[in-house]
């Protein structure tokens, strides 16, 4: 600033002068933002990232054609010191095209299960760009107070020199995923940044700004600021050049130079006489009156000749830059460069592709075989195939999952990351969400709470999951959803009627008192049904024999129990009875397993007592669930105690109906077989 790179003006009562703007080497307007009004008029500008600026002003300088989306590829959007999320990118693109826009963001906030306890707890770590925490606080506690927001027993600010922190404690029937899309909606955990990027453009008239308006009127300062900085410059070092040029021509005749001045009466005399007799102009002779006598020294003499080389090599360089609109560009792009490097850091404020009606993050999802697990007492997580290594039957296994005593692993499913994935519990309701929200962990992680994600009442138990792809690609070949419950009840539902699940769940199926839901499959609706016991019972029927009933029918009876049975395992048999190399794999609860012809099963009528399809016994267990298989499949079976063994189903031994298996899994004492999967 004091090279004289911008213009100056009266401050506000005349008494002393202030620049009317300041030379910045970086584009402050986007870095800093700015909140203002004046004269009837608003300005709303959002922080940015230093980093992602530069890069956009350094594409701007090299591509001036650049279009405002091609900057956007570079300032992917507001960067907040808060952090916080910003939803839509689209939102995003409109407000830098025409400056100005709504962007919508939300503070970041988890729902964590409280040790020692099965209630959870909504953590808030980051909130929105300007909203004041004691406020969001307060105003958390008011709707908890008019009981707005139900299920809250406690709000803490916790925050600390190491971050914000703020605990909202639930209630134990609470639903934590419910509660926290009302704080979204209640408070300012989500909140629109209004944008309107008005300037005074040349110091004449407020404009509104696009991306690309800014940081091309950015480099248009930047450019007279360079100009006018090596203009000063070139002044400086010419006055400086002239003075050493009267110097050395001074020292180069010394004795005559001081003769003269001896000579002269005073010192305006010794002037007049300088300039006349050698020619000086009135600087030169100035400088040479004050010149000391040290400068007579041959060092000193040696130190002007090299300094005024300096100055004429200075001289010249400024003179070319001048001269080149490329050469000054060069210098901002040099200054800017090095600024990035010494101070650009991570954006803080994470930006997700669409809004919160209609973003889709499967987008960024990779499609990719996956395996949910799910625990009795609600945990769920995800895992990639290739976490259990197949091997021999008979095995021990390895550890599955760090599931607690008195929890064990009750589900495994196939899937894709982009299907559907419905729960359905055991007092008949369902429940949707996508496989890719469900989040990955290792194998021997207990995963996390399904209440995380669905608001599923504490007082039911998922007792089937379905995934399914898209409706309209499935529809083709699984029109229908068969359901099974354990006093032997059986109903089939279109598929279509649970297109639109609510995240409270709806109805599947109304169920008698004391019957639970157990077993869903999707079918084409021409399937044979296969249900086994407890006891080793099982009938085979014709699907069309169950007629298609709407979510809230009871359905009609599957299979006659007698009074200690009760159904074990409900599977679809393929229209055409199956191919020859289908099998039906059973498995009991010591660890036995075999596999049986899938035709040894013959057709029989809806509702009868069925055939023995095993024989239990006290060393075999009660059997726990059957499967349809192939031959080159695999199995991964689950322990009670959390032990997992994937071996091949060849190894199985083949065995007729009335048969006891071989053992497929060693269990500890006090261990149960509870679940496999086939894959």
């Amino acid at each position: 600033i004091e090279k004289e790179t911008v213009g100056w003006t009266d401050n506000y009562d005349g008494s002393t002068k202030e620049p009317k703007v300041l030379p910045a080497k970086l584009p402050n307007f986007l870095l800093n933002g700015a909140v203002g009004i004046a004269v009837g008029m608003a300005t709303s500008i959002p922080p940015h990232n230093l980093g992602e600026v530069a890069d956009a002003t350094l594409h701007l300088i090299d591509n001036p054609k650049a279009t405002g989306a091609d900057l956007a590829e570079f300032v992917k959007g507001p960067d907040f010191p808060t952090g916080g999320i910003i939803y839509g990118k689209k939102a995003i693109a409109e407000a830098y095209a025409t400056g100005r826009g709504a962007i919508t963001t939300r503070g970041v906030a988890e729902v964590t299960e409280r040790k020692g306890s099965k209630a959870f707890d909504i953590i808030i770590s980051e909130i929105p760009y300007q909203v004041n925490k004691a406020e969001l606080i307060i105003k958390i506690a008011e709707l908890v107070t008019e009981k707005r927001i139900e299920g809250v027993k406690d709000v803490r600010d916790e925050s600390d020199k190491d971050g914000l922190r703020v605990v909202i404690e639930l209630k134990n029937d609470a639903a934590p995923q419910k509660i926290l899309n009302q704080l979204y909606q209640l408070t300012d955990l989500q909140k629109d940044f209004h944008m309107n990027m008005i300037a005074l453009v040349d110091g004449i008239q407020p404009q509104v700004l696009s991306l690309k308006d800014v940081l091309t009127e950015y480099v248009k300062h930047r450019e007279e600021v360079v100009r006018r900085r090596a203009e000063f410059d070139l002044r400086r070092a010419e006055e400086r050049a002239h003075v050493l040029e009267g110097l050395a021509k001074a020292l180069s005749m010394i004795d005559k130079v001081i003769a003269t001045i001896k000579k002269s009466e005073d010192r305006e005399d010794a002037h007049r006489n300088l300039v006349k007799q050698f020619k000086f102009s009135d600087i030169q002779a100035n400088a040479i009156l004050e010149m000391k006598l040290q400068t007579l020294a041959h060092l000193e003499e040696q130190k002007i000749e090299n300094e005024l080389k300096e100055k004429k090599k200075l001289i010249e360089d400024l003179k070319s830059l001048l001269g080149s609109q490329a050469k000054i560009r060069k210098v901002i792009k040099d200054e800017l460069g090095e600024i990035r490097t010494r101070y650009a850091d991570d954006r803080r404020t994470k930006v997700v592709a669409g809004g919160l009606t209609d973003f889709k993050e499967e987008d960024l999802i990779p499609q990719e075989e996956t395996i949910i697990t799910f625990s009795r007492a609600g945990y769920v997580k995800r895992l990639p195939p290739g976490t259990f290594k197949s091997q021999k039957r008979g095995g021990k296994g390895l550890i599955g999952s760090d599931v607690a005593d008195e929890d064990f692993l009750m589900h495994l499913v196939a899937a894709k990351t982009h299907d559907n994935i419905l729960f359905f519990t055991d007092r008949g309701r369902v429940f949707q969400t996508k496989v890719w929200e469900i989040p990955a962990a290792s194998r021997t992680a207990k995963g996390r709470p399904i209440h995380n994600f669905l608001e599923i009442p504490t007082e039911e138990n998922v007792s089937a999951i379905i995934t399914y792809p898209n409706m309209k690609t499935e529809e083709a070949t699984h029109a229908f959803l068969v359901m099974a419950t354990k006093s032997g009840v059986v109903k089939k539902t279109p598929l279509s009627d649970f297109g639109n699940v609510r995240r409270t769940g709806i109805i599947a199926l109304t169920l008698q008192k004391g019957d639970l839901l157990g077993w869903v499959r999707l079918s084409s609706g021409k399937d044979d049904v296969i249900i086994t016991t407890s006891r080793g019972q099982s009938i085979r029927f014709k699907e069309s024999q169950a007629r298609a009933m709407g979510r809230a029918a009871a359905g009609v009876r599957g299979i006659r129990l007698k009074k200690d049975d009760e159904v074990s395992s409900m599977d679809l048999i393929p229209t055409g009875g199956g191919k020859k190399t289908e099998r039906l794999f059973v498995a009991m609860a010591n660890g036995y397993g075999k596999q049986t012809p899938i035709g040894d099963y013959r057709v029989q009528s809806r509702g009868g007592s069925g055939i023995k399809t095993a024989n239990i016994t006290s060393k075999t267990g009660l059997l726990i669930g059957a499967e349809l298989v192939d031959e080159e499949e695999e199995i991964i079976a689950l322990s009670a105690k959390g032990q997992i063994i994937k071996t091949n189903l060849a190894d199985v031994r083949t065995a007729s109906r009335a048969t006891q298996g071989v053992r497929v899994m060693t269990l500890n004492s006090g261990d149960k077989l509870v679940a496999f999967i086939c894959l």
